[in-house]
């Protein structure tokens, strides 16, 4: 039985006493919202070494980050160091975008090490052999694609990117729209070539149902793919995209009635103003599935600083009701991002994550800022630099310049307020 199953006849896994216990939640409630399709747990049977991770409606809002090597530069050993930053950095889940080098031993090397849910593109791999077999991604066949489905699924992939909803009705819609930057999803590409040269529809929404008892057998959890999610501020929520959103919103239905979760990806380039519309929506077509987005990047402008563009589209999107976020590095739309990038990427999602807990009321997330103000008070510099999300920065920052007196950092020194006022006020010292 799938998690969503067992949630359907009132049973409580030990995935789902896991997740309540790192949310800090009552079971009851995680396998309530697992069986009504608004929480999933990407859990592979075959993934052996998994902390099993909830996201959605109620849970703390997740942070995934991208690795995976391109055909310029990558191989096992980049993508492990990656990895292994992206974990100690806090991400939750960890996606494998390989699209070069020995693909398969990369990802059976990131399943093997990694504790967080892995997923995956598997179009990226079949598109790839397409090319060395037939010399070209539109010679792909569909017995091509599902084979490369199944590999993955079968190597232990937690939760699997398909964009079903790139349909021929969609891209009829992307010719009528006149889009600025037409289609930056690399999979939604892959697809639109296929279809458009094949003159056939979508082999993944045609044959949904075989992608369906595929996941079902080893609880792969589907994140149903954006492949028209707006690349531009000028594309943002157009008729291409609210098209494909409808057709997922009934694949949704779809793969809960066979027994598969899922969840929706989501764009992209927003403007500040079309952010939380676009969470309603989907919650809205899609009946609650989790929601997970990328970034979204609130400028097109921010070129090497994209990570804050991201976190700002994040915060927001995390507070409207989005449950997953995608992060976004500083080498986004310049080149492949490396540990430093990856590092940087996840803290500043995480930021955004719990920005947006705090407004959601997430059950912890504003008790966490309470207690850092608190050790700020007692100018507890050990705790404030446990509480961080980054201790080590925290730690290296306050320590990079000496202090020559008192307890205060070098921001202040002599002068710092909290030391001034506690004098005025007769309140106690503080305990460092």
């Amino acid at each position: 039985m799938t998690q969503l199953e067992m949630a359907r006849a009132n049973i409580i896994s030990p995935q789902m006493e896991f997740v309540a216990q790192r949310e800090g939640l009552d079971a009851e409630y995680i396998r309530q919202g697992v069986a009504d399709g608004t929480i999933v747990i990407p859990a592979n049977i075959k993934h052996t070494n998994l902390s099993p991770c909830g996201i959605g409606k109620g849970l703390a809002t997740k942070v995934n980050a991208n690795i995976g090597t391109s055909s310029d530069f990558g191989d096992i050993n980049t993508e492990l160091e990656k990895l292994r930053v992206a974990i100690e950095a806090g991400a939750d889940a960890v996606m494998d975008l390989s699209t070069s080098g020995d693909i398969s031993a990369i990802r059976r090397a990131i399943i093997a090490a990694s504790p967080a849910p892995i997923g995956t593109v598997p179009i990226y791999q079949a598109g790839i052999k397409a090319i060395d077999t037939h010399g070209a991604i539109v010679k792909m066949t569909v017995d091509d694609l599902f084979a490369s489905i199944e590999e993955h699924i079968r190597d232990g992939v937690d939760f699997i990117t398909v964009h079903c909803g790139v349909t021929s009705g969609a891209i009829a819609r992307l010719r009528q729209q006149g889009r600025v930057a037409d289609v930056v999803s690399r999979g939604g590409a892959f697809l639109i070539g296929w279809i458009i040269h094949n003159e056939s529809e979508n082999p993944l929404y045609e044959h949904y149902d075989r992608l369906l008892e595929m996941c079902r057998e080893f609880d792969v959890t589907l994140s149903l793919g954006d492949g028209m999610r707006p690349g531009s501020l000028a594309d943002a929520t157009d008729r291409a995209q609210v098209e494909e959103l409808l057709v997922i919103g009934e694949l949704v239905e779809r793969a809960q009635q066979a027994g598969v979760q899922a969840m929706v990806e989501g764009p992209g380039h927003l403007p500040l103003n079309q952010i939380e519309a676009n969470v309603q929506m989907e919650k809205s077509v899609c009946k609650g599935a989790p929601f997970y987005v990328l970034g979204p990047i609130v400028t097109d402008v921010g070129a090497g600083y994209d990570h804050i563009t991201g976190a700002i589209g994040g915060a927001i999107a995390a507070a409207a009701g989005t449950d997953f976020l995608c992060y976004v590095t500083p080498a986004e739309h310049l080149s492949l991002p490396d540990p430093e990038d990856v590092r940087q990427g996840v803290i500043a999602s995480r930021i955004a994550a719990h920005a947006g807990d705090i407004a959601k009321g997430v059950k912890g997330a504003l008790q966490w800022d309470r207690d850092m103000s608190v050790a700020r008070k007692e100018l507890d510099w050990e705790e404030q630099a446990r509480l961080a999300l980054d201790p080590e920065r925290s730690r290296l920052v306050h320590n990079k310049q000496h202090v020559t007196a008192g307890s205060a950092c070098s921001m202040c020194g002599k002068y710092c307020a909290m030391e001034l006022v506690r004098e005025y006020l007769g309140t106690p010292a503080p305990k460092c």
